[in-house]
C-alpha cells in the first residue's frame, strides 16, 4: 500500500496557536482604541446600565412620560455603547474599515450623548424624588456627560488629524509665475 496513492488522511500537530484560547485572544483585540478612550468606552458602558438598573428598580411614578423616554434612552444608551466597543475588539472593525466605524462612532456618541442628557433632564423635572429615581438620574447625568466627553476628545482628535494631513507651506504667487524652462 505505500505505493504513493494513498495520502495520509490526518492532519498534521496544528500548534500552539491554533485551539479554543487561541482562537478566542485573535479575535479580541482592544488596542485598536488608545487607552483613555477605551477607558471613556467602558465608563459609557457603565454608567449607562447602572442609570438602566437604578430606572427598572423605580416601581410607581405619577408622571410617566419622562420615566419612559429615560428607560428608552438609558437602554439605547448601554446597548450602543457596548455594540461600538464589540466593533473596535473584534474582527468586525476589520471587515468594516477604520474609517466607517470611527465616522459611526462619532455621530453615534455625539447623538446618544445629546439624547441621554435631554432625557436625563426631562426625567429629573418629572420624577417623584425616590431614592431610585435620584440615583438614575444621577448616573443618567454622569453616562451622558461620559458620552459627550468622548465626543469632544473625537472632534479634537479629528482635528489634529486634518491639521496633520494639510500641508503646512502653500506655493507663492512669484512662484507660479515663473516659468518652468527658465
Amino acid at each position: 500500500m505505500e505505493n504513493g496513492v494513498y495520502s495520509p488522511t490526518t492532519e498534521e500537530d496544528p500548534g500552539p496557536a491554533r485551539g479554543a484560547r487561541g482562537s478566542l485572544t485573535a479575535c479580541f483585540n482592544p488596542g485598536r482604541l488608545k487607552r483613555h478612550r477605551r477607558a471613556l468606552k467602558v465608563l459609557q458602558l457603565l454608567l449607562s446600565l447602572l442609570a438602566f438598573i437604578c430606572e427598572e428598580v423605580v416601581s410607581q411614578c405619577t408622571l410617566c412620560g419622562g420615566l419612559y423616554f429615560f428607560e428608552f434612552m438609558s437602554t439605547s444608551a448601554f446597548l450602543l455603547s457596548l455594540l461600538v466597543l464589540i466593533v473596535y475588539c473584534t474582527p468586525v472593525y476589520d471587515k468594516v474599515g477604520a474609517a466607517k466605524v470611527k465616522d459611526s462612532d462619532f455621530y453615534i456618541t455625539l447623538g446618544i450623548g445629546c439624547l441621554l442628557l435631554l432625557a436625563s433632564i426631562i426625567f429629573v423635572s418629572t420624577h417623584d424624588r425616590t431614592p431610585a429615581e435620584i440615583a438614575a438620574t444621577v448616573f443618567g447625568f454622569l453616562a451622558s456627560f461620559a458620552f459627550l466627553s468622548d465626543f469632544f476628545v473625537m472632534a479634537y482628535e479629528k482635528r489634529q488629524e486634518s491639521q496633520r494631513r494639510k500641508p503646512e507651506t502653500t506655493p507663492t504667487t512669484e512662484a507660479c509665475r515663473e516659468p518652468l524652462n527658465a
